[in-house]
């Protein structure tokens, strides 16, 4: 991985700048700090076959991140290459044509990327994709096997199951979900990751097509039962508990159950790697309901499109389409990549990889963060509020259908 250069004079920097080789050094930007150490791996194995292109890693906090990049964009100091996000995040950049088109005649493996995952790096405008998709993420319960098997519980299926559960876990001494509610985004989470199969499939589909909305009783009836839930079972005090304290508690074996995501398993593995995780998809009311994870895409590799070195920012990213890429992601950074055939060394993202075969989108990321006030930011907001006992699924239902009718045309009628 080539550093930065040091200027060692004017001398040499000007022999430097007109060397041609320059022309070919690469810069990726990327929100992921925690990745550097593979992403340099990965760099190293894309100069080995590519001779005379070099690739320099450079990251930035992840909350300020789409400002940064869409500033040095703008700015045209931008990077080659960037990691961008999904859904709205990427039509944030892409709308303003800072990214560079691509398709299956410049990145060939594209044609074999799933719909959806394309869907995720595309611009709804005018349907091109901007991004290869890198990984999908999953929202589900995470449980701790040893707990499980000391108490003799097994995995719900059935909304009684699950409270059955969570009340055995709590005559055991044990805390049923670690999960508290401080952090806004874990709102979301806690929403979606428990209540996707009690909204149901046929919900989901007639939200899209412009059939129903918010207040339907299918959305706020689940609501409910995750309100419920989380008064009974999650930990005293859980809404002033804070994601990494939450993780903690879970790491730690005082907690049986964390609803999150597939990015959590490496992290509870490295906190503590005796932990033995199971998974499951939250039950919905019968045991004969479809079981449903939420899945949704991270993000995705795009190429500036006023880099003076499009070509050879091109052939990196025909290398991060590439199954060898795709291969080398899911085994050592532990995550779902999107290149397609990739196999699983670890046994969980097989699981994980089992449970997407039956799923609906991530809804708010997905669909309702294209304009404002994005259904995230209602979501969470409404979700504490519930929470905290001072407003109902019902008037939730309202907010949000009102709310995004702001921009949302389905929802304007």
């Amino acid at each position: 991985m080539k550093t930065n250069l040091i200027r060692i004079g004017a001398a040499l920097g000007a022999v430097l700048v007109a060397a041609p080789a320059f022309a070919q050094d690469l810069t990726l930007w990327s929100w992921r700090q925690e990745d550097r150490a593979a992403y340099e791996q990965f760099i190293e194995t894309f100069e080995a076959a590519n001779p005379g292109i070099t690739v320099n890693f450079e990251t930035f906090e992840a909350t300020n991140y789409n400002t940064i990049l869409s500033t040095a964009l703008a700015g045209g100091t931008g990077p080659d290459l960037a990691m961008v996000r999904a859904y709205g995040g990427l039509e944030n950049v892409a709308s303003a044509g800072y990214l560079e088109p691509l398709s299956t005649e410049t990145v060939p493996a594209l044609a074999d990327f799933s719909a959806a995952s394309l869907a995720a790096e595309s611009m709804r405008s005018d349907g091109q994709i901007y991004a290869v998709p890198f990984a999908s993420q999953t929202q589900f319960v995470i449980y701790n096997k040893a707990i499980f098997d000391a108490n003799g519980l097994e995995e719900p299926q059935s909304w009684a199951d699950l409270e059955a559960l969570g009340q055995s876990l709590k005559d055991a001494g044990v805390i049923p979900f670690a999960n508290g509610t401080a952090t806004a985004w874990q709102n979301e989470t806690v929403t979606f990751g428990l209540g996707s199969s009690l909204m149901g499939k046929d919900f989901y589909e007639e939200l899209i097509a412009g059939e129903t909305d918010f207040t339907d009783e299918r959305f706020t009836s689940a609501l409910g039962e995750v309100a419920d839930i989380a008064a009974d079972y999650f930990p005293d005090g859980f809404i002033g508990l804070d994601y990494p304290s939450a993780q903690q508690l879970f790491a730690s074996g005082m907690a049986g159950m964390f609803i999150g995501g597939s990015y959590e398993l490496s992290n509870f593995k490295n906190q503590n790697p005796d932990i033995e995780l199971g998974m499951f998809a939250a039950p919905g009311e019968t045991a004969e309901d479809e079981k449903l994870v939420a899945v949704y895409f991270d993000g995705g590799y795009a190429v500036n499109a006023a880099s003076p070195n499009k070509d050879a920012a091109i052939t990196f990213v025909n290398y991060l389409a590439s199954q060898e890429f795709g291969q080398a992601f899911a085994n050592t950074l532990n995550n779902i990549s999107t290149v397609p055939g990739v196999t699983f060394d670890n046994p969980l993202l097989g699981e994980v990889a089992e449970l997407n075969q039956s799923s609906i989108p991530y809804l708010m990321l997905a669909h309702f963060r294209y304009g404002e006030p994005s259904g995230s930011v209602l979501i969470q907001g409404e979700m504490q509020k519930l929470f905290a006992g001072e407003t109902t699924p019902e008037a939730i239902g309202e907010v949000l259908t009102t709310g995004l009718a702001a921009w949302y045309e389905p929802f304007q009628n």
